[in-house]
């Protein structure tokens, strides 16, 4: 083919070509670049390690435990390592623990933030600078409800980082991890905001932060990075199945962690709001049985006796569907709220009570220490319902109605076959309310009985071992 005649076809491969070029350097230029961040943030994260005196039965002495064999639930992921058996002078044989974490330094003076865990139970604490230089920490404060621990090393003009506000983080947004996982000290990893506002069991005050960052053992108590380098979160707990990093990581947010830090270094303990009332989660169900349009907001299961919501007129049966202007979506969210609101802090909810919407102002007590029990016992006088529900019951003695703090109900003598044995009921069981009427007597439930719908969500409230909650069935023809 002559020289003319390939031109054309020269020329789209020159077009092409280009194109290919266009198209690769903005790829480059939309993906992050971590380079500034890393230098600009790195001085200021911290290699935290304890020491503590264990019995001699504990470990062997190098042995590093198996986290294979542990359950496959949120875990605090930091590894103690036994590296020898000193004897002590009275000959009795003990070992030193040591624990690897991170942290961050917030002030220029030596204030220190990590995780509760990382620090627990620890007779000393040393925290390496970038460095390799070390100094030994003191603990200001902990708090094991939000797994936030404040520590301070003596110093000036150290390296601090810039702390952003987690509230503005978004879903999608890209963040950065340091910290020194298996002791790799400044480790970086990255990845993306997966969700926001999280609640994990047995952490009821903290709404994480969810990302893909990849965390494992050691990173526990680094910082989370926004692109601005800014820290918008603690690194804190991995989900995991098989005992290492599976993509799903959870920080506490930097809002939460710094209250805390304040009012450990103020006053040396943390404060919270409470209203003293048990909730549960609003399912389908439920929410049909309340005359909710769309399952949402927090049910009350529980008023405690004297507490800021029996004072506030708060009530069994109601749904918390906003406090403050803030809408509570999930049950889970309401903890949150409260828990950011100081004793004697007024707390305005939007409720719905036998299906009609209405506003209550209720003054937020001051969180106790530990939580409280209520007992159950067994009443007298049984009485057959309707074999509709299948369960024999009796009345509620004084003393029982006063260690439940209950006016009236009745508890489960007998499970026979039918809807209660499907829904899980027991004897002993006690019920003060179904389909939304408070049960004074077992007569009165016998008669609430025998008019129940059918084919339609029925509600019913349940005590097992002092723990209220909402559940439903519905009765076929």
């Amino acid at each position: 083919m002559s020289i003319p005649r390939l031109k054309p076809y020269l020329s789209m491969f020159a077009a092409v070509l280009m194109l290919g070029q266009v198209l690769t350097a903005q790829a480059e230029e939309a993906l992050p670049d971590f380079t500034s961040l890393v230098e600009q943030a790195s001085p200021a994260v911290v290699n935290i390690s304890t020491k503590q005196k264990l019995p001699d039965r504990r470990i062997a002495a190098g042995q590093m435990p198996d986290l294979e064999g542990l359950p496959p639930m949120f875990r605090e992921f930091f590894e103690r390592n036994i590296p020898q058996q000193p004897r002590s002078p009275r000959g009795d044989r003990q070992r030193e623990a040591q624990s690897l974490g991170s942290g961050f330094i917030i002030s220029d003076d030596g204030y220190v933030l990590t995780n509760n865990h990382v620090v627990a139970d620890a007779d000393e604490i040393i925290v390496r600078l970038s460095d390799r230089s070390e100094l030994q920490a003191k603990l200001v404060g902990t708090d094991p409800r939000t797994d936030v621990a404040l520590l301070k090393v003596e110093g000036k003009n150290l390296p601090m980082v810039k702390l952003g506000d987690s509230e503005r983080l978004k879903v999608g947004e890209w963040v950065l991890a340091i910290g020194s996982p298996f002791g790799f000290d400044h480790s970086v990893t990255k990845g993306i905001v997966s969700a926001k506002g999280r609640t994990l069991p047995n952490d009821t005050y903290v709404p994480f932060i969810q990302t893909d960052v990849a965390i494992n053992p050691g990173n526990s108590g680094g910082p989370l990075f926004n692109m601005k380098g800014e820290v918008v979160g603690i690194n804190s707990q991995i989900f995991t199945r098989s005992g290492g990093f599976m993509g799903l990581s959870f920080a506490i947010p930097i809002d939460v962690a710094l209250d805390v830090s304040n009012q450990l270094k103020k006053d040396g303990k943390v404060s919270r709001g409470y209203l003293g009332v048990v909730i549960q989660e609003v399912n389908k169900d439920l929410a049909e049985s309340f005359g909710l349009d769309r399952p949402a907001g927090a049910l009350v299961a529980q008023v405690l006796e004297d507490g800021p919501a029996a004072k506030g007129g708060l009530q069994v049966g109601d749904v918390i569907l906003s406090m403050n202007g803030q809408p509570i979506v999930m049950s889970a969210d309401l903890p949150h709220l409260v828990g950011s609101l100081k004793d004697g802090d007024k707390a305005k909810l939007e409720i719905i009570r036998n299906g009609k919407r209405q506003n209550l102002d209720v003054a937020v007590g001051a969180l106790p220490d530990e939580d409280q029990d209520i007992g159950t016992g067994a009443g007298k006088g049984v009485e057959r319902s309707s074999n509709r529900l299948g369960v024999a019951v009796a009345d509620l003695n004084d003393e029982q109605k006063k260690s439940l703090e209950l006016k009236g109900g009745v508890v489960i003598k007998e499970v026979q076959d039918g809807p209660a044995a499907l829904i899980g009921l027991r004897p002993g069981d006690v019920i003060s309310h179904l389909n939304n009427q408070a049960i004074v007597s077992a007569k009165q439930f016998t008669e609430i009985a025998k008019d129940l719908p059918k084919n339609r969500s029925v509600s019913m409230r349940v005590l097992r071992q002092g723990r209220a909650s909402f559940i439903t069935f519905k009765l076929a023809e």
